[in-house]
């Protein structure tokens, strides 16, 4: 182009232009003209930075961010928490909720519990992990205990009952009992004058009655030093343990024989020898100080069954006995059929459930576990079935009305499609059934509760 053509007046005009569509930009509403709407235009949408909206007071309530994380025992692959969000579905951290002044809210009594305990101020912890099948024979429990061990200190598995459907396969004690013990328990109608122990068992014997437990050869596991003896209402009967006789009696619910085991014996074999008749509960393994967790599973249930422990043994068993977390991990049971999503049937008595032991004992933090995923075959391939994220939200919904901690074991295990994951992958993490997990996959399950524990204990004590 010759030198005396050129003018300024196209960059004058493409400058213009841009100045005013950047002005435009600040216009923050559309206007029209002549019919013809002008809409808002953004010049500088995409060197904007996204803007996350910010949680509202009620989320930052209900989840606290947990930004220092722990080391957590189990498989490297467990994922950190999503401390950016705050949706009960996809969350894998613990949500805390308070409802009222007069209840502990989430996880805080037992958070302050874990603290005292640190530094010297309490001797004992005591977690009540109530469940089905899924922790039966000290599944997930077994592995969450062992690493609270040794965070915290402490040896024993804690509560056994009397007799046991799963004692030939639980790993962390070895239990054999004798064939004539009445077992009377939440599904076979108990006489209305026998109060059901802790475990929703109540053993009566017969003669000679007998029920033997010993040590395993595991970390925490390998001797006794503090044994309890849980029983009912007795007046005078007898009994034989490690070869030395005790009068049992008394009158409250739970009543209660502290011994200290002879460290010439590895074992604890108590035998029944007469007397009064009287009901047994079951025994406790524990050190002078440190965390326990009592595993009381039992299998087919869906927690409901919760509402027949009686007010005076609950009572009566939190000051013989006192705990300062209560888990609810319930779930497996409630899906029987896949595609239902209608759990009102079942939310109703869970509530008077929750409210019962919120009352009964106000000051122990309670944590509600969500449902791990269950998967169905649909056509030709196994997906997460359709009830799961009902569940969820009818156990979320239960947290945050009764002021309870909740963990979504769901988002923890991967979300939609994890179990199906877990069953087919190049490491078995769960039975073919697509519902319970095997060894593997609850000593992961136990790591990944593990974890979210800590960090909320790392939140408490380094805000």
């Amino acid at each position: 182009m010759p030198a005396n053509n050129r003018s300024a007046h196209p960059f004058i005009i493409i400058a213009g232009t841009m100045v005013c569509l950047l002005a435009l930009s600040f216009v923050h509403s559309s206007f029209s003209l002549n019919g013809f709407t002008f809409r808002q235009v953004d010049m500088l949408a995409d060197v904007k930075m996204d803007e996350k909206p910010h949680p509202t007071p009620k989320q930052v309530l209900a989840a606290k961010k947990t930004a220092d994380s722990s080391q957590a025992t189990g498989p490297s692959s467990i994922p950190e928490p999503d401390h950016h969000s705050y949706d009960y579905m996809t969350y894998t951290g613990i949500q805390e909720y308070q409802d009222t002044v007069t209840t502990a809210p989430g996880m805080q009594h037992f958070l302050n519990a874990l603290q005292d305990l640190k530094t010297g101020k309490r001797k004992k912890v005591r977690i009540a992990y109530f469940g089905d099948s899924m922790i039966e024979g000290d599944l997930i429990t077994s592995d969450l205990r062992d690493s609270l061990q040794t965070q915290f200190g402490g040896a024993g598995v804690g509560f056994v009952p009397v007799t046991s459907v799963v004692a030939s396969f639980r790993t962390t004690i070895l239990h054999t009992f004798s064939k004539n013990w009445t077992d009377y328990h939440f599904r076979n109608n108990p006489p209305q004058n026998l109060a059901l122990g802790l475990s929703g068992h109540t053993f009566l014997p017969a003669a000679e009655s007998w029920a033997r437990y010993a040590p395993v050869h595991r970390h925490g596991l390998d001797r006794f030093d503090e044994v309890y003896v849980f029983y009912g209402p007795a007046n005078g009967g007898n009994v034989i343990i490690n070869g030395k006789p005790y009068t049992l009696s008394g009158d409250a619910p739970v009543n209660e024989l502290a011994l200290r085991q002879d460290t010439t014996q590895q074992s604890v074999m108590l035998k029944y020898e007469g007397g009064a008749p009287m009901p047994f509960y079951g025994l406790s393994f524990e050190s002078s100080n440190g965390i326990y967790v009592d595993n009381f599973s039992f299998r087919g249930i869906s927690g409901i069954e919760l509402a027949k422990l009686g007010k005076g043994m609950l009572q009566q068993m939190q000051q013989q006995h006192p705990y300062d977390l209560v888990v609810l991990h319930y779930g497996a049971n409630v899906l029987f059929r896949p595609e239902l999503t209608d759990y009102s049937w079942y939310e109703r008595p869970m509530q008077r459930v929750i409210d019962s032991l919120r009352h009964t004992w106000p000051q122990t933090s309670f944590l509600i576990v969500g449902t791990a995923d269950k998967a169905y075959k649909k056509t030709d391939r196994y997906i997460t079935a359709p009830g799961v994220a009902a569940l969820l939200k009818v156990q979320h919904e239960l947290a945050e009305q009764h002021g309870t901690a909740y963990w979504n074991l769901f988002a923890a295990m991967g979300g939609e499609g994890s179990m199906t994951h877990w069953v087919e992958g190049d490491t078995t993490f769960a039975n073919k059934d697509y519902t319970h997990f095997n060894s593997k996959g609850a000593a992961r399950v136990g790591a990944l509760l593990y974890k979210a524990i800590m960090d909320e204990y790392k939140q408490e004590v380094h805000p």
